[in-house]
């Protein structure tokens, strides 16, 4: 039986699992070394003793790989030795740095021994010159392989029994599992952060000891963990920022303050400092000390962003062309995260002239922490816009004033008030004035990867819309629920199965009494592909569509990698639009494509070609769609 106490015996066991985890990066020869390349080209010459390494088959395909890993032999096999005077120091390197991996592997009376040239190496002599490459073999003796034995957790004196018993029912070890290093070194810091996660932020492991028994071949450890005292967050201090205001920063941080330490608790309020969006970068500090009270100092250091910023992005689509925005923003407009917005879109611009564009000009204005209120933000937009579209045409103003709060991390929900005034025509008819009110409501639920990439989790967004329209008086409502779902299959983002979903109905009022926008259309980009614009659904006599009062969406598509940045995509989408408020599944229109994708750090650029697979009278035959993010 041998004991070890850790915190001597543990550097070697330690540097043993460390060569496993990383193969010695460290042992590699610098260029200020003996460092040839390890592969030198075919027909450059190597000077001094060439040799080969054979590890003779221990009978466990893991311990042979981490000796062979392990080994300097092997590492420096491409820089010979000058003599067989330094292959021999190599071997004896070898023989005495490689029981540690034994230990590692959980062979405690495990050793090594080798052969040089046929002979065992103790038995050459150094003015040996054996003819070349010089056959080197270790000889694993790894012995039966130890298990675990007795486990024992005990705190350091009488300092919170409870905390440490708990945090070790998890350990992660059980006896009679082989007695490896490596699971010993993850179930203790999986118990630090429990203790951490049970409020105990300065938790830390102060004895080990571990007694190897040879003859019944176990491994017992016994750990001795002080968890210290039971922790609050003191009050945070916030570092770096310049132009945004201090106290504002101090209420929005200083909601740590007084709370339970958590890991969590602290991750959850350093991302409500970033969420404010004027910084790009926040990190969170805790002390290594108590203070009064158990109080645990926390330090934020923030880098904000540039307060201005402008951007551009264009788009393309078969049926109107190309479109175009730009915008501009304030990212801190009275020193408190308000967002100010100004943006401009632009399409149909490749239908002749400028008779039939679209035009938007908006203004919006987001101010987070509205009436000090945690995660509520009051949000407002005004906006001008032009429509000329195949269904119908719009001239209008609208403005929207509402709030909108995070009640988790996935949930989202949003309320206000909406008022437009304009005029429309639908077909080649009169304008005709409409004024319009709304309360729109939103609840929104998102754990995707990526806004405009994502390849795991999914999306779900439930709206409704109570409104009335002054002139022909008419209450009504307006629902719409859609979703997503991303499916990783091949991993790493390699190959994505997307699926999409949405339902819409329009209650209270047929489609021909509501304003035209406020109608459902489908077809195009971003619901199916291969068909015009809103062209699918009930038509006029004229063969223009007219809208309707439910909505039915679906896309299957897959999304696969395929070298460095390219990408490629196959989908089917399907929709239909119909008069009854009850959504019609009976008459969907399909289209079907395919498209490559180029990856930029932004997101992809997408190009996609559909076809309708039934055609429509007065419809193209195919469509063309290019823009940045997948298509949904």
């Amino acid at each position: 039986m041998t004991v070890f106490s850790w915190p001597r015996a543990l550097p070697r066991v330690l540097a043993a699992v460390a060569t496993l985890l990383v193969a010695l990066p460290w042992t590699l020869p610098s260029p200020a070394q003996e460092a040839p390349p390890a592969e030198a080209p075919a027909e450059a010459e190597v000077a001094g003793l060439a040799y080969t390494l054979e590890i003779a088959p221990s009978g466990d395909d893991a311990l042979d790989a981490a000796l062979l890993a392990a080994s300097r032999l092997q590492s420096l096999i491409g820089a010979p030795p000058q003599d067989m005077a330094g292959l021999l120091a190599r071997v004896a390197e070898d023989l005495g740095r490689l029981p540690e991996v034994f230990h590692a592997e959980g062979y405690w009376g495990g050793g090594i021994g080798a052969e040089v040239a046929g002979r065992p190496a103790e038995t050459v002599s150094l003015l040996t010159t054996p003819a070349t490459p010089v056959p080197v073999r270790l000889l694993p003796r790894p012995g039966p392989r130890y298990s675990y034995g007795v486990l024992t957790l005990r705190p350091a004196g009488d300092a919170a029994p409870g905390a440490v018993a708990a945090a070790g029912a998890e350990l992660g070890l059980t006896p009679g599992d082989p007695a490896r290093i490596e699971p010993v070194l993850t179930a203790e810091a999986g118990l630090i952060r429990r203790l951490r996660e049970a409020g105990y932020p300065l938790a830390s492991v102060v004895g080990r000891e571990a007694v190897v028994d040879y003859d019944r071949h176990v491994l017992d450890i016994a750990w001795r963990i002080e968890p210290g005292p039971a922790a609050v967050f003191g009050t945070p201090v916030v570092e770096g920022a310049t132009r945004t205001d201090r106290a504002f920063l101090e209420r929005v941080a200083g909601r740590l303050a007084g709370q339970p330490f958590s890991p969590a608790t602290l991750e959850r309020s350093r991302r409500d400092l970033s969420a404010l969006g004027v910084f790009a970068a926040v990190r969170a500090a805790p002390g290594s000390r108590l203070g009064p009270g158990n109080s645990l100092p926390v330090t934020f250091t923030v880098q904000e962003r540039p307060v201005h910023a402008i951007g551009a992005s264009a788009a393309y689509e078969t049926n109107y062309g190309p479109s175009a925005r730009l915008w501009w923003e304030h990212r801190n407009l009275f020193g408190r995260a308000e967002r100010f917005r100004i943006e401009a879109d632009v399409s149909r611009l490749g239908d002749g002239g400028t008779e039939n564009t679209n035009a938007r000009l908006s203004a919006t204005l987001r101010k987070p922490e509205i009436f000090g209120t945690p995660n509520l933000t009051l949000t407002s937009e005004i906006a001008v816009l032009r429509e000329r579209l195949d269904a119908y045409s719009r001239d209008a103003v609208l403005g929207t004033l509402g709030l909108e709060r995070k009640l988790t991390e996935l949930w989202t929900v949003s309320g206000g008030l909406s008022a437009e005034t304009g005029r429309a025509a639908e077909e080649s008819g009169p304008f005709r004035t409409y004024t319009l009110f709304s309360v729109p409501l939103v609840a929104r639920r998102d754990d995707t990867t990526s806004l405009l990439d994502p390849r795991r989790g999914s999306r779900i967004t439930l709206a409704v819309a109570p409104s009335y329209e002054m002139e022909a008086a008419e209450a009504y409502a307006v629902m719409k629920a859609s979703g997503s779902v991303y499916l990783d299959l091949l991993g790493e983002g390699r190959g994505v199965l997307a699926l999409r979903g949405v339902l819409g109905s329009l209650a209270g009022a047929e489609p021909a009494q509501v304003p035209p926008q406020q109608r459902f259309f489908a077809g195009g980009g971003g619901s199916v592909r291969g068909y015009d614009y809103q062209s699918i659904g009930p038509r006029t006599a004229g063969n223009r569509a007219r809208g309707g009062a439910s909505l039915v969406e679906t896309s299957v598509e897959w999304r696969q990698q395929i070298s460095g940045p390219w990408g490629a995509a196959v989908f089917i989408d399907g929709g239909s639009v119909g008069d009854s408020a009850t959504p019609d599944f009976g008459e969907l229109r399909f289209g079907a494509g395919a498209g490559v994708r180029y990856n930029t750090p932004i997101g992809p650029i997408r190009v996609d070609v559909a076809v309708p697979l039934v055609g429509q009278t007065g419809s193209s035959a195919y469509g063309i769609y290019i823009g940045l993010g997948q298509a949904f």
